[in-house]
């Protein structure tokens, strides 16, 4: 009786690889023939193929941080945007654009109907572009080039709560305007789609030199 050797192919773990021990080899399956890859190699493949790739973040994904801008913006935008629209077209309350300019003329604005035109243009425009998050930095710069005005003509001599008169109310919608373009609008805005959707410290500093420059104007003037 011929005695068999068994080797196991240590590329195959199903199959095994028989000899004579005299030298007469049994005939092997061609699918034996050829070497397989190893066993490392092919559990690397399977992973890459399996394993799906996870980008980075995408910027159109929303956050808190996203909602609680947008909850900022749409508060502070439209009621300036309604302020603006008092001044305006004479509605939710507001005079109109005579009587306001009539008012305008007695702070020394002159013509009266002109700047308060600018004045409620300022504050519709800059407040709807702030809701939206659209051209934020521009937005910005209109809201607080009119609150520096207001600060400058009418509240400042009266302090700092809102109460007397002061300044309080101004402030915070100036520096609320500064921060959001200082933060970014939020992927809950038109401006994610541009590069100074981001915010940082151009953008702050636009908003910031845009608003004192135009404020400046208008009191020169």
């Amino acid at each position: 009786m011929k005695a068999l050797k068994i080797l196991h192919a240590p590329w195959r773990q199903d199959h095994q690889l028989c000899e004579l021990l005299d030298g007469q080899p049994v005939p092997l399956r061609s699918t034996l023939q050829r070497r397989a890859p190893p066993v490392n190699h092919i559990t690397q493949r399977l992973r890459s193929s399996t394993v799906p790739t996870v980008d980075a973040p995408s910027r159109a994904a929303v956050s808190a941080a996203d909602c609680g801008l947008l909850l900022i913006r749409l508060t502070f935008g439209l009621l300036m945007a309604a302020h603006g629209a008092q001044k305006l077209f004479g509605i939710f309350g507001g005079d109109g654009l005579t009587a306001t300019g009539r008012g305008f003329a007695a702070l020394g604005y002159r013509p009266g109907k002109i700047y308060a035109a600018i004045g409620g243009g300022s504050e519709f425009l800059g407040g709807i572009g702030f809701a939206l998050g659209l051209f934020t930095p521009l937005a910005a710069a209109a809201l607080i080039g009119v609150m520096i005005n207001a600060m400058t003509t009418v509240s400042g001599a009266h302090g700092l709560w809102d109460t007397q008169g002061g300044v309080e109310y101004s402030v915070c919608i100036a520096v609320t305007a500064l921060a959001v373009a200082a933060i970014g609008p939020g992927n809950l805005a038109v401006d994610r789609l541009f590069p100074w959707g981001k915010g940082g410290w151009a953008e702050a500093a636009l908003a910031l030199f845009l608003g004192g420059i135009g404020a400046a104007i208008v009191l020169i003037l």
